[in-house]
């Protein structure tokens, strides 16, 4: 099949059953393979959304700078499109994300800006520092991937869609982490208008806040993660509109264990939320294995964007995670 430009293979990825856990609980646990994307995330998705939306709105023009703060993947998919479109990316990152993030940043010609990481209440987090750059600067437009309600619509419109095709209806349930919150708000709002009953879930690292506010109203967290882009401890207007039924913690233990499982056993190479998603949706179908139930969750990135991390023995040390069999 011949297309025209990178734009045009962002989503339509393929949804892959992952035998070893099917086999194992009994359940159907399904994949979206969102590394498929050009730039090799489900962040690409949520990228092309912004600057559609931007520039149909008269906010993006040629000539404009993208400016975004991310752990890494929304900036790959920001510069991935920037550069077919003809526009220029400052991406600003905290400084303890994986390497192979800003070399690719770097190739696509993005101008890289790391910051030191630190609460989101301080005004040097990559946030607000994303946000005082795109006001300092002349046509500069502001991605704002968090709050900014294109990330939800273009998962709502797509993903959605395309899981509910894939799956010919049948999905039982939903799991998924949250970055931004446009995933799990797009693809659950979409999948419960269709079929009321889909149970969703929120995965959510140590460190995060999000399992306690889903659990109780209030953000309370506990512990930390090596996992990079997701875990928040406050109420996006992306989020807002997810439908979750319930919320739970996967240890970074837990996760690096399923990415070692996930490569030896089905020869998939998943980065640490696609892990840590499919630990959650390997847990809920235990709970659920007499019922056949058709899981889905998406797996956001590649482990070769991490690989200086989760296949470093001597990080690992470091973080004190062992590799466990599942069983």
């Amino acid at each position: 099949m011949r297309t025209g430009s990178v734009v045009d293979i962002v989503g339509n990825t393929p949804l892959v059953k992952v035998e070893s856990l099917s086999k194992i609980t009994g359940c159907e646990i399904y994949g979206k393979v969102e590394y498929a994307n050009p730039g090799g995330s489900i962040k690409d998705r949520t990228a092309l959304g912004i600057i559609l939306k931007a520039e149909a709105d008269g906010l993006l023009k040629p000539g404009y700078t993208i400016v975004e703060g991310t752990a890494g993947n929304t900036g790959i998919g920001l510069a991935t499109i920037a550069a077919q479109r003809g526009y220029q990316c400052v991406i600003v990152m905290p400084n303890n994300q994986s390497q192979e993030k800003y070399q690719v940043l770097d190739a696509l010609g993005a101008e890289l800006i790391k910051v030191d990481p630190c609460p989101f209440a301080n005004q040097n987090h990559f946030y607000h520092t994303a946000r005082q750059i795109a006001e300092s600067r002349a046509n500069s437009f502001w991605a704002n991937q968090f709050e900014n309600l294109a990330n939800f619509q273009c998962h709502y419109e797509n993903t959605g869609p395309e899981i509910w095709r894939q799956t010919q209806g049948q999905v039982d349930a939903f799991i998924c982490s949250v970055g931004t919150g446009g995933t799990i708000a797009g693809v659950s709002t979409y999948l419960k208008e269709l079929k009321p009953a889909v149970h969703v879930r929120l995965a959510d690292p140590y460190g995060s806040g999000l399992h306690s506010y889903v659990e109780t109203g209030k953000f309370e967290s506990t512990g930390s993660s090596m996992t990079e882009g997701i875990g928040i401890m406050r109420l996006t207007e992306n989020f807002r509109k997810a439908q979750v039924d319930d919320s739970v913690r996967v240890s970074d233990e837990q996760m690096i264990s399923m990415l070692y499982h996930l490569a030896k056993h089905d020869g998939l190479l998943v980065g640490t939320s696609a892990a840590l998603n499919l630990y959650a949706c390997y847990e809920y179908a235990l709970q659920n294995a007499k019922m056949g139930r058709c899981i889905v969750t998406v797996l956001g990135d590649s482990a070769l964007r991490y690989q200086s991390k989760v296949f470093n023995s001597h990080f690992l040390n470091e973080k004190s995670v062992a590799v466990k069999p599942l069983l």
